[in-house]
């Protein structure tokens, strides 16, 4: 008696084996497609993260909201400042932040650009401490005004 797969075997064994396939060249073809988006970094976008970083790497309010310029490698003039606000809560600031980009030398037609953003950070060194005390306060008094209102 001779031993052997049947035709249905084969059939299903293909099937499977052609999926897997198609799996797997899909998933390389999408390792592909975001290595290209990757690559294809905006230069602003760059250096407007590198002044936010260096916004961020402030401790001195005042100097945070003065700002920095430099030169980037590109020739390009790159100038941030800010904008901080306190909020109801201590040692939290609402920040808006505004890089100045400027035109490259590669490029006679290419514009300055500005990008703006607001959002907020977490820092103690900003605050200011009678302030911050009074903003303690409050926010505790808040606390036990709703903790009040619970047991009621």
């Amino acid at each position: 008696m001779r031993r052997g797969f049947t035709l249905l075997e084969v059939i299903v064994a293909l099937a499977i084996f052609a999926l897997a396939a198609i799996v797997l060249g899909a998933a390389y073809v999408n390792v592909l497609v975001a290595y290209a988006d990757a690559q294809r970094t905006d230069p602003l976008e760059l250096e407007v993260r590198f002044a936010r970083s260096q916004f961020l790497a402030t401790t001195d309010r005042d100097q945070a909201e003065k700002g920095s310029d430099y030169q980037a490698p590109d020739g390009r003039r790159v100038q941030w400042h800010a904008k901080i606000e306190a909020t109801v809560l201590p040692d939290l600031f609402q920040v808006t932040f505004v890089c100045e980009v400027g035109a490259g030398s590669g490029s006679p037609t290419e514009k300055a650009k500005t990008v703006t953003e607001t959002f907020t950070v977490l820092r103690p060194t900003w605050a200011d401490p009678v302030e911050n005390s009074k903003i303690r306060q409050d926010v505790q008094d808040r606390i036990k005004e709703l903790q009040g209102r619970k047991g009621t």
